[in-house]
C-alpha cells in the first residue's frame, strides 16, 4: 500500500490488485462518510430521532409485508 500527497488537498492510496475489493470500498465508503460529515453541526441525538422517524415510517408503510 502506498499513500502519498499529491496536492495540497488531496491525498491518493494505492492497493495492491490482490487486495480486498469489497474490504476498499468498505474503506472508502467510510472516507467519503468522514468527508461529508465533517463541516456537519448536526448532535447525534438529532441524528438519531432522524433515524427512528425514518424507521418508524418505513415499518408502517411496509410491515404488512413481513406480518400475515
Amino acid at each position: 500500500m502506498l499513500v502519498e500527497r499529491i496536492a495540497k488537498n488531496q491525498i491518493a492510496i494505492s492497493f495492491s490488485s490482490e487486495t480486498d475489493a469489497f474490504g476498499i470500498q468498505r474503506l472508502i465508503d467510510y472516507a467519503k462518510y468522514l468527508e461529508v460529515t465533517s463541516q456537519s453541526q448536526a448532535h447525534q441525538s438529532d441524528v438519531d430521532n432522524l433515524a427512528d422517524e425514518i424507521n418508524t415510517t418505513w415499518w408502517n408503510k411496509n410491515k404488512h409485508r413481513f406480518l400475515k
